[in-house]
């Protein structure tokens, strides 16, 4: 049997980026253009590089 893993929200821990590894106060955005909907990429406001990428679906893909 797979043990769950436990998501606590917490407003005392600080997270470092995994590049610089400096506290993360502030993640940057940058929309970017695609033919599949909008996609932003997130970034290090230390370091400016990237976390990660998300998009938002847009009405027609549900």
């Amino acid at each position: 049997m797979t043990e769950s893993i436990e998501i606590v929200e917490t407003s005392v821990e600080t997270p470092l980026c995994p590049h610089c590894e400096q506290a993360i106060r502030r993640v940057n955005a940058r929309k970017v253009k695609s033919p599949f909907g909008v996609r932003f990429l997130y970034f290090c406001d230390h370091c400016r590089k990237v976390l990660g990428v998300s998009h938002r679906k847009g009405f027609w893909m549900g």
